[in-house]
């Protein structure tokens, strides 16, 4: 006994019945209507959302013999019933293109395309459904009838990639008009499986709806073809349970479960709970497919995005709490880990697919929490804050992970910084108006301006903790490399000149990112290549730029007289005579692999630039032993 399945017994069978394709359907109405319709049209959208259905009914309703005055055929008669079916039909052809594909059968078609309709009021339609297959000699043998069809002749195209289209025969596009269908939302799949089901005699809950239209992804045909499936299995009102188990769905309570497995860091659970998921049938790759699904519907509700949500409703405050036990860094840490899985396609190809989950929610278990970096500068007494050793509360979720073993001692006050620290920087003052320097708002960069600190020439004194002279070191100022005036030197504390005091690396780099920000001394077309080189200090005076080998900046700047500008620019912030060295460097991180730079290896240089950058951000790192991530 043969049955015709729901998804082409409900099909539309007329515009109005499309769901969700309103922008097509309503235009290729009037333009029936209004008898402007094209000679050629391209459909183009994913699998299951109308395509062939309104290239179906675009058929009717040009053949309908009792269409309305709006343009909508009638569904019922003769010529109707025969294209809504796909049965054979003089006038309406479709083709599957996957296995037509050739010139051989372009040609064909193209022939078949010169004869007139069977009648003088009907059109001829070819419905060609998978059009991306079609060969690029096939588009090239079709491209002269579809710039000039013969009269009363319609051609449709379908296609999921129309961007193989534009690679194949780009001349095509331009010779029909382009409708992209968009994806189906839930709720319109849910309504419009309530509809079917009130037309079979069912009734169903959203409970036992929301998971099927979930799993369809946006197609009517796949919602539609689950729900038959389920079906199918039950007698009379299927259940939520019947639901899961036929589509092999793994239910959000064992999501929920696994949350509290790991917010509780209790990693040996992981492998009973991986295990009890593959004794009770449940497919790997689905439950991985379901756990993104969950984390993301984690990390809307904790940035407040609740409506979006898509959960059942006796589970809303579950998820609610589950999402409060994580910073929304963790939670993005974890997709962002979960999307990395599968990226390259490896997990669906892998034999140890149960090793890959384990390792995936172990590494969930073991990973610390994210802590704001203003909080750890806070307890660093950097910025703000009690000055206390310890993260402000909240820096980390209760129950989860912590900044630093609990059992370390904190980080000693601002007042008395461990020996490791350097001292804080200064920022440096600009030299129009001796206004110091505008810091950058960022959560990552950390500066602390010092208005007593400011020289009226623009200059700056070092911090009062500088270190001192070594024992024994010279009184004479240091030689003076440079071929004009020398800046004005200030004495310092004791007697001693601004020269008589070593550099500082700290103050350099400083002093070096205000000059190219500002421009000042730089010559053209050459700031982002100095912004990427490395600094070191050669001698008492004497600054090494290191630039990668061949770099462009040994040409500009190797005469001395091309460095003298960005020379006194550094005079003018750090109050002393320098002379810059360029030398070409094979260190790492101008020596990446087969020198290329990865997305990797950049980001490596930028962390390691923030550290040096930033001498408190740098104590804090080897203090607690943090992680900085992006």
């Amino acid at each position: 006994m043969s049955r015709t399945a729901l998804a082409r017994t409900y099909r539309p069978r007329r515009f109005s019945e499309v769901a969700t394709q309103e922008h097509v359907s309503a235009t290729l109405r009037s333009a029936v209507e209004r008898g402007r319709v094209a000679h050629a049209y391209l459909f183009c959208g994913p699998r299951g959302v109308g395509k062939t259905t309104l290239a179906r009914v675009l058929a009717m309703a040009l053949n309908c013999p009792q269409r309305s005055p709006e343009g909508e055929p009638c569904g019922v008669c003769e010529s109707c019933e025969k294209i809504w079916a796909g049965k054979t039909s003089f006038d309406v052809v479709e083709i599957d293109a996957a296995s037509n594909r050739g010139v051989d059968d372009a040609r064909d078609l193209r022939e078949r395309a010169m004869y007139a309709p069977s009648e003088e009021d009907r059109y001829k339609v070819y419905i060609i459904d998978e059009a991306h297959m079609l060969t690029r000699e096939a588009w090239n043998a079709l491209l002269k009838i579809l710039e000039e069809p013969p009269p009363r002749v319609i051609f449709v195209f379908a296609t999921t990639e129309p961007q193989k289209i534009q690679q194949a025969a780009p001349p095509i596009l331009s010779r029909c008009q382009r409708f992209d269908f968009h994806r189906i939302g839930t709720m319109d799949l849910l309504a419009r499986m309530r509809e079917v089901l009130r037309g079979e005699g069912i009734e169903a809950s959203d409970d036992v709806l929301l998971p099927i239209a979930q799993k369809a992804d946006g197609g009517m045909r796949d919602a539609l073809s689950l729900l038959d499936q389920v079906l199918s299995f039950t007698e009379g009102a299927p259940t939520a349970q019947d639901v899961a188990r036929v589509l092999g769905l793994v239910a959000d309570e064992l999501y929920l479960e696994l949350m509290d497995i790991i917010a509780g860091r209790r990693h040996a659970e992981v492998f009973a709970y991986v295990g009890r998921l593959l004794d009770a049938g449940h497919d790997l790759a689905e439950f991985y497919r379901g756990l993104a699904d969950f984390l993301r519907a984690l990390l809307m509700i904790r940035l407040g995005n609740e409506q979006g949500v898509e959960v059942r409703p006796e589970l809303r405050e579950a998820y609610r709490g589950r999402a409060e036990r994580f910073a929304p860094g963790d939670l993005l840490r974890m997709l962002s880990q979960v999307a990395e899985l599968d990226a390259d396609g490896r997990f669906r190809k892998s034999g140890q697919q149960r090793i890959l989950i384990e390792l995936l929610l172990l590494r969930f278990s073991f990973m610390d929490a994210t802590v704001e970096l203003e909080d750890v500068l806070r307890a660093l007494g950097g910025v703000g804050g009690d000055g206390g050793g310890r993260p402000a509360e909240g820096a980390a979720n209760p129950g989860w992970g912590r900044a630093a073993p609990p059992d370390q001692p904190p980080p000693a006050p601002a007042d008395t910084p461990p020996t490791s620290m350097t001292p804080a920087v200064v920022a440096p003052a600009r030299d129009t108006g001796g206004r110091a320097a505008d810091s950058r708002a960022s959560s990552s960069r950390v500066s602390s301006t010092r208005d007593d600190d400011r020289h009226q020439g623009g200059g700056r004194e070092p911090a009062p903790d500088a270190p001192a002279a070594t024992a024994g070191a010279s009184s004479t100022p240091a030689a003076d490399f440079s071929t004009g005036p020398a800046p004005e030197r200030e004495a310092e504390p004791g007697g001693r000149s601004a020269a008589d005091v070593p550099l500082e690396l700290s103050k350099v780099r400083v002093a070096w990112r205000s000059v190219l920000e500002e421009g000042e001394g730089v010559p053209t077309g050459t700031s982002l290549m100095l912004r990427a080189a490395r600094l070191e200090l050669a001698s008492a005076d004497t600054i090494a730029v290191h630039v990668p080998p061949g770099s462009p900046l040994l040409d500009r700047l190797g005469k001395s007289s091309s460095r003298r500008p960005l020379e006194v620019a550094l005079e003018r912030r750090l109050g002393r005579s320098v002379r810059l060295e360029l030398r070409a460097s094979e260190s790492a991180e101008h020596a990446t692999a087969g020198g290329r730079i990865t997305a990797e290896t950049a980001r490596q240089e930028r962390l390691r630039r923030l550290v040096e950058e930033e001498p408190l951000l740098a104590a804090a790192v080897q203090e607690w032993d943090l992680e900085l991530i992006d």
